[in-house]
């Protein structure tokens, strides 16, 4: 199988045993390894006290895509350090993507970058995560 396909596969495996981004309501739009592109809607539940998004939202969102990302090279991979900053306010309706790039792989860790934009193509929130890559296959020969 190729990259692409193989790393569609890990993602839908990833996905279908993951409720909490299932309960978020993430779309996946694009998968390629070291790559993913995710989109969800920002629901009432999902609101704070101020009735904005609460922070742990797009964190979630950028989390989720962090994980796809880097696992889509079909080796088994999880975070040891992120952060994130937001940089606008989101509301009950606001559609948001998160874009993750893959900026450098080794054999042992990985470091990604997430962008997330609302509706308005606005950036709201940037995120940075750094994982540990298992000698695990997600898929052994």
């Amino acid at each position: 199988m190729d990259k692409k396909e193989l790393a569609k596969k890990v993602v839908d495996t990833m996905y279908n045993n993951d409720y909490f981004s299932q309960w978020l309501g993430i779309e996946r739009l694009a998968i390629e390894a070291g790559h993913c592109v995710l989109r969800m809607k920002v629901r009432k539940e999902m609101l704070n006290g101020f009735a904005i998004a609460h922070g742990g939202i797009t964190y979630s969102l950028a989390d989720s895509a962090l994980a796809f990302a880097s696992n889509s090279h079909g080796r088994k991979a999880v975070s040891v350090e992120t952060s994130i900053s937001h940089t606008e306010q989101l509301y009950e309706g606001d559609v948001i993507t998160a874009t993750a790039e893959e900026t450098k792989l080794s054999n042992k860790i990985g470091i990604y970058h997430i962008t997330i934009i609302n509706q308005k193509n606005e950036k709201v929130a940037f995120f940075k995560g750094t994982v540990y890559r298992t000698s695990q296959e997600w898929f052994p020969a």
